[in-house]
């Protein structure tokens, strides 16, 4: 049974803390939400599932009672992380990573890392939380590349927006361009500010994405091509390319038979990979 708004904040109240936003904590309070989070996970026994920001773990017992050969929570607030310790002290099948998930803006936490990589083998590994929103962009997308097979994740409406955004779009960007090359998104469903507690200011989302990565080893100079590239959105093409430092634009642009007045936003991911492998291979 998913705790109830006047349960966490009893816990809460007994861990002596409350909800602190520079971490980015709403609670969710709607117990058809919480199973429903937990369905979108599909999870099997044997799974190893990754909960960042699990807060008084309301769902942390539903992905347990689900069968989950291990749930690994990752959680940042000292005061959450002892009371976790605590309610889970009996559970085996329950570790706590204190700390941050990300190690950098676009680096996981070693030891989560290291969780991701050991477990691939032979498991299927899945991250199912509702995520702390000021991390849920870059983490998915560090998850994706360290390997992590399925994602299935509340976040901000707006962060949903833009991993499914197409190219001409206004959400389409480099968030667009990682996850259409790393997985398969599906928008699941809009969820009301009155689903979580504190109420956010916005609408939130359900998503998931399952891995299907088309980058390997060369993700990480990708990501940080499209940044380069997308960061002059609506420059022309010849003068996006220049930002990367390629000499020789017009031969790129050329071999693949761009316009060079085109706008980078134009541009499908496939694309983004096309021009990418001809400036690797320029030097």
């Amino acid at each position: 049974m998913a705790q109830t708004k006047h349960e966490i904040q009893a816990l809460l109240a007994g861990a002596g803390t409350e909800p602190r936003q520079r971490f980015g904590q709403n609670f969710m309070i709607d117990q058809n939400l919480v199973r429903l989070v937990a369905d979108a996970g599909e999870i099997s026994a044997g799974d190893v599932v990754i909960e960042v920001g699990p807060g008084t773990g309301t769902l942390t017992e539903e992905l347990l009672s689900r069968g989950a050969a291990r749930v690994v929570a990752v959680e940042i607030d000292r005061d959450l992380a002892q009371l976790l310790r605590e309610k889970f002290a009996a559970e085996q099948r329950f570790a706590l990573i204190e700390g941050d998930a990300l190690a950098g803006k676009h680096e996981l936490n070693e030891e989560l890392r290291a969780v991701v990589s050991r477990e691939r083998s032979g498991k299927s590994v899945k991250l199912v939380a509702n995520l702390p929103y000021n991390i849920a962009s870059p983490l998915v997308i560090e998850m994706l590349i360290t390997g992590v097979d399925l994602l299935a994740f509340v976040v901000q409406k707006e962060v949903a927006d833009r991993l499914r955004a197409k190219e001409g779009s206004d959400d389409y960007g480099p968030l667009s361009v990682m996850a259409h090359m790393l997985s398969e998104v599906e928008y699941l469903r809009k969820l009301p500010p009155g689903a979580f507690w504190p109420a956010p200011k916005v609408d939130s989302a359900l998503v998931r994405m399952r891995r299907r990565d088309r980058l390997a080893a060369r993700a990480g100079a990708f990501s940080r091509f499209v940044q380069q590239v997308l960061s002059a959105r609506r420059k022309t093409l010849r003068k996006a390319l220049e930002r990367t430092g390629l000499h020789d634009v017009d031969a790129v642009l050329a071999k693949l038979q761009l316009d060079p007045r085109r706008r980078a936003e134009e541009l499908a991911p496939e694309m983004f990979w096309a021009m990418f492998e001809q400036t690797s291979a320029l030097g």
